[in-house]
């Protein structure tokens, strides 16, 4: 099986082009497609002058988003190579050969396999997937002073990590492989989306077509995130975007009733008021 790559660039083609000089000569790339998500610096005319017969610039006409960005580069490596497995990549991401050979290795190796994960280093935190989002997670999310905590609902005890490889609900997003043919049956990634919730929603459909995700604990990556601090008005912006995510996941995806739904609901306007007040005393 071959494997290409994909990395989705919006406005940061430092990062973008410091991963391209890391694995541009690695074997175990067939291709690698970058797509330029209608980027307003000058990211496609630095970008263009890596392009041959290896790597691929493609340009989106607007601002994509994570999950239709991604999809632009899923669908020409589908149509256009004869790749059967993606690695799906943010250019902040910092993996070896070694340990991308390997991930290839076992995708190819296990039937059972359609998704894989490595663990992914951030910020000091380690991430090894983790379960479905539930009321109670999604409640808490919406709470002022309280979201911080809302993750450790879905964590896996580290005794359920005991093996090399780890069945998990989901899996982390910014790098992860998959088979193209998995992608091909559950239509790719939910382009109803802008950012945030894409994992969640890709194992979720992913579960509904019995397509397992697992975890590699063996292998690591590093997410190497911008520690830079947005303006309180961008993080509003930000915060905006990913609760509209939140609420397009509940509504198609956990299903939940009137009830909860709008509870859930409340508590986010409650939390914008709160973020808006502390943005303007």
């Amino acid at each position: 099986m071959k494997a290409g790559i994909i990395i989705l660039n919006y406005n940061d083609y430092e990062n973008t082009i410091k991963m391209l000089n890391q694995i541009k000569d690695y074997s175990c790339l067939n291709k690698i497609i970058v797509v330029d998500n209608c980027s307003t610096d000058d990211s496609v005319k630095k970008l263009a002058e890596y392009e041959n017969k290896k790597i691929v610039i493609l340009k989106a006409e607007k601002n994509l988003g994570y999950a239709a960005g991604n999809n632009l580069g899923l669908k020409y490596l589908e149509n256009e190579t004869s790749c059967e497995i993606a690695v799906i990549s943010n250019p902040d991401v910092l993996v070896e050969e070694s340990v991308l050979k390997e991930l290839i290795h076992v995708l190819r190796t296990n039937d059972d396999i359609s998704f894989l994960g490595p663990k992914i280093l951030e910020n000091g935190h380690i991430s090894k997937g983790w379960k479905f989002p539930t009321f109670l997670s999604e409640l808490i999310s919406n709470i002022n002073f309280f979201n911080r905590y809302s993750h450790k609902l879905l964590k896996y005890p580290e005794s359920y990590y005991q093996s090399k490889l780890v069945s998990v609900d989901v899996i982390h997003g910014c790098f992860f492989l998959a088979k193209l043919k998995a992608f091909k049956k559950i239509k790719y990634f939910d382009s109803h989306t802008f950012l945030y919730y894409e994992e969640n929603i890709i194992a979720q459909k992913a579960k509904e077509k019995k397509l397992k995700m697992y975890v590699d604990t063996s292998l690591s990556v590093t997410h190497a995130l911008s520690k830079s601090v947005d303006k309180s008005l961008k993080k509003i912006k930000k915060y905006k975007i990913l609760k509209n995510s939140q609420k397009y996941y509940m509504k198609n995806y956990m299903h939940l009733n009137f009830l909860g739904y709008g509870l859930i609901r409340l508590f986010y306007y409650i939390s914008v008021f709160f973020l808006y007040f502390t943005f303007w005393i």
